[in-house]
């Protein structure tokens, strides 16, 4: 059967190559951007085309509602809309923190509010979030955006174990690099200040060298989201290129290290048998 797909920040990136594969395996897709004329996908009647500001809970509910009279439902939900943010975490300012939650955790809890009703009443959907490496492996001038992710990590996990008994599964994705548009000015920010004390470690440079010189395929990693779909036992997490195994594997021998080498002060803490209260 196919299936209906509702995809966020669909105009470029992994949005846009979702929809083609969802396109190409038979499905209908609702493409959903901020400017949906920017959307590059045949006029067909298996896409529907839906002006979506994600920190609007409002026109994301409209979105959804759009979609269900369109098609009747919506099976698989993509919160793949977010951007990107360098700069130390001191260099960050408030202002620039929230604007990236707003859209990067706020915006996906807002989509998924909107879809999940429908999900629950027909027992069944896929969610599918976005996530990064970053959002398992932080680094130096990627704080305040792996902070972003860490969150869509949290709320991942928990909603599959929410909403699994309720026949919805939910999986994080965790693309490395890719060669999208990820790292253009219009998708990646740089906080305002700098501070030379953090120079060594600025990451500024390394995002203007390495634009559109990424080694990840969007197409395969598209294709890889279309088989997760379809899987009947779908992953919590699904990683996806080679660069993001090797630094989970890193994070892990360095996670079962430290927690080797602390252990016995980790497990000291607990009251003494017989302890007064």
């Amino acid at each position: 059967m196919s299936r209906i797909w509702f995809v966020t920040g669909a105009s470029r990136g992994f949005g846009l190559e979702i929809c083609r594969a969802a396109l190409a395996a038979g499905d209908s897709v609702v493409a959903t951007a901020r400017r949906p004329d920017e959307i590059a996908l045949p006029d067909d009647e298996r896409v529907m085309r839906v002006a979506l500001d994600v920190t609007d809970a409002d026109t994301a509910d409209a979105a959804v509602e759009a979609a269900q009279e369109r098609f009747g439902r919506v099976d698989v939900c993509v919160n793949n809309a977010g951007y990107g943010l360098v700069g130390a975490v001191e260099e960050v300012d408030d202002d620039e923190a929230r604007a990236l939650f707003d859209v990067n955790v706020f915006g996906l809890l807002n989509v998924t509010r909107a879809v999940l009703p429908g999900m629950r009443e027909a027992g069944s959907g896929r969610i599918i979030n976005l996530s990064s490496v970053a959002g398992i492996a932080s680094g130096p001038g990627s704080g305040i955006y792996s902070a972003s992710k860490y969150a869509v990590e949290g709320i991942s996990e928990a909603q599959r174990q929410e909403l699994e008994p309720l026949g919805i599964f939910v999986t994080v994705v965790e693309p490395g690099v890719f060669r999208t548009d990820f790292l253009d000015p219009s998708s990646l920010r740089t906080a305002a200040a700098t501070i030379d004390d953090y120079a060594a470690t600025d990451r500024r440079g390394w995002a203007e060298s390495e634009n559109h010189r990424q080694t990840g395929d969007p197409a395969k990693a598209a294709a890889a989201i279309l088989e997760l779909a379809r899987s009947p036992e779908p992953p919590l997490r699904l990683p996806l290129g080679a660069d993001c195994v090797e630094r989970i594997e890193a994070k892990l021998a360095r996670f079962r290290s430290e927690l080797d080498t602390w252990w016995s002060v980790s497990t000291s803490t607990g009251r003494d048998e017989g302890e007064a209260r």
